[in-house]
């Protein structure tokens, strides 16, 4: 499961990495399209993260799961900027990608972990 969760979360972040190149060179708010399918792959890896979790994957899996609803909660809070048509603050930017980042990093170990 956590193999599936890295692909899922690796593809929503090449998504996110496009949005925050547009957003820091002046092109925000990103594409509609490319927003849902950053979030939809994002939910999914959520959705597979979390059975993974319930099935006992590892140790590290939970403190990945937390990090990446913590991130999923700031990427709500941008959509609701793109939504109301307000310019996306870049420390939130910032923020939500950093602790997708460190979650994402975290789910690495995870499965390290249980192959190594």
């Amino acid at each position: 499961m956590l193999v599936n969760a890295i692909i899922l979360f690796a593809i929503a972040a090449l998504g996110g990495l496009t949005m925050a190149i547009l957003h820091f060179r002046g092109r925000t708010p990103p594409p509609v399209w490319l927003a849902v399918l950053h979030g939809l792959f994002a939910a999914c890896g959520l959705i597979v993260l979390l059975i993974g979790v319930i099935g006992a994957a590892s140790r590290g899996a939970p403190v990945a799961l937390v990090l990446l609803l913590i991130a999923a909660l700031g990427g709500f809070t941008l959509v609701s900027f793109h939504m109301r048509r307000r310019a996306l603050p870049n420390g939130l930017v910032v923020g939500h990608a950093l602790i997708a980042v460190a979650g994402f990093v975290v789910l690495l170990a995870a499965a390290w972990a249980l192959i190594g």
